[in-house]
């Protein structure tokens, strides 16, 4: 079963808004079986709908449209499927009276305009929009499926779970088997280092299959597999993801879709540990991260953004002779990264203490380049460790990568401690 998802709307070619229906559709349509080849973009064109419905049908069975059901002369998606498919439009009573209670209920005239909310295509199923106004409609012909669903996400989401999916599954998916995924994800390795690990995995690939990706500091792997039962997925998932974890041991932190900060406080929580941080060029985006996982607070107990010189020996006791001076280390060094590291623990009175110092950009700053970056870790009754970090990119890069490499090192020391218990 392949399908096609057309986004109608040409706000979407403008970037005046982005496709997040066309992620979300892939990931649902993928956990049902069903391979997503092709995802296409149209105006709000009737003479160009038209064609990119027809195209579609040429290498696809399922074609799900985004968009273009409301009530304006543009929403024209019901419109070019009645086309192609050669049938008329008609009113659905059921939708209707559900447009005639909106306006009724708020007291407010119902334009003639909404009566398009109501059309369906004739012989396809109405799906009932529990959360806006336009109807969607699922419809079947000559061996080809046609789901029609709103734009906007919050009518487009519910519309597809509870009407649109039961009806695949009824219509479409009689003798599909699903498809089953684990997402392992990796943190202080790029792309290409992962890939070349793994490289004969993926060139010799066939069943489970391996997908890997990247985003802004993390690496994905999606392996995947169609199977009759869960159980039967598990066993070859399970073996595939053993032989991935013995290769990349020291960066292999989750196999759910999950961010490290997230796997560092289900750890904390479970050792009951405790941790702090101080933070000068990433201005609290460290905090932020393990702030924005529910259930830090029995983790992270504060921490101090010490953006100026002023601020790092007032707050945090660093001596004034190590930031300023012809022979300072400066703000930006190792020194300074051990001693905010060790002063946040012990003020907070945490576990460990995390520091941040460095130049984000785009200037320099003591005279030392963009992306040199220093970060610490301070462990009570053990060392305080210290990492020296020279990053590309521009300023948001470097701040997120700081962030995100401090984690990558808790984790690796939380991990070995765990091990040696």
């Amino acid at each position: 079963m392949k399908a096609e998802i057309i986004a109608v709307g040409t706000e979407l070619l403008l970037g005046q808004i982005v496709n997040t229906n066309a992620q979300y559709l892939s990931q649902e349509l993928a956990a049902l079986g069903i391979d997503v080849y092709y995802q296409t973009v149209v105006g709000d064109n009737l003479n160009r709908l038209s064609q990119a419905i027809r195209t579609a049908l040429e290498r696809a069975d399922l074609l799900i449209l985004t968009g273009g059901l409301g009530p304006t002369q543009d929403d024209l998606t019901k419109d070019a499927v009645a086309a192609v498919l050669g049938r008329s439009l008609h009113i659905d009573r059921m939708a209707m009276d559900h447009v005639d209670r909106f306006f009724e209920g708020r007291g407010i005239p119902m334009t003639e305009n909404n009566r398009r909310q109501a059309l369906v295509v004739d012989g396809g199923t109405p799906l009932p929009n529990e959360t806006g106004l336009a109807v969607g409609n699922a419809i079947a012909h000559e061996g080809k499926f046609y789901i029609l669903l709103p734009g906007p996400p919050s009518e487009l989401k519910p519309m597809f779970e509870r009407q649109a999916k039961p009806w695949l599954l009824q219509h479409v998916l009689t003798q599909e088997e699903p498809l089953y995924s684990k997402m392992l994800k990796f943190a202080g390795i790029g792309e290409s280092g992962l890939e070349t690990r793994l490289m004969d995995l993926v060139e010799n690939q066939t069943d489970p299959t391996l997908a890997p990706y990247a985003k802004e500091s993390e690496v994905t792997v999606r392996i995947s597999t169609k199977a009759r039962t869960e159980s039967e997925a598990m066993a070859k998932l399970d073996k595939l993801e053993a032989e991935i974890a013995a290769r990349l041991p020291d960066h292999l932190y989750a196999n759910e879709d999950v961010p490290i900060e997230k796997t560092i406080v289900d750890m904390m929580t479970e050792m009951g540990l405790t941790v702090s941080a101080a933070e000068s060029c990433t201005g609290g985006l460290l905090m932020q991260s393990i702030t924005s996982i529910p259930g830090s607070a029995t983790v992270f107990l504060g921490g101090i953004v010490c953006y100026s010189n002023a601020m790092k020996e007032k707050l945090l006791n660093v001596p004034h002779d190590l930031l300023e001076g012809e022979n300072a280390p400066g703000a930006v060094s190792a020194e300074t990264a051990q001693v905010l590291a060790e002063q946040v623990r012990m003020i907070v009175d945490t576990d460990f203490g995390l520091s941040i110092t460095g130049v984000a950009g785009p200037g320099y700053s003591e005279r030392k380049p963009v992306g040199l970056v220093y970060i610490g870790i301070s462990r009570r009754g053990g060392e305080t460790e210290v990492y020296e970090l020279n990053l590309k990119g521009n300023r948001e890069t470097i701040r997120l990568r700081s962030a995100k490499t401090v984690l990558y090192h808790l984790w690796k020391r939380l991990k070995a401690e765990q091990a040696a218990k």
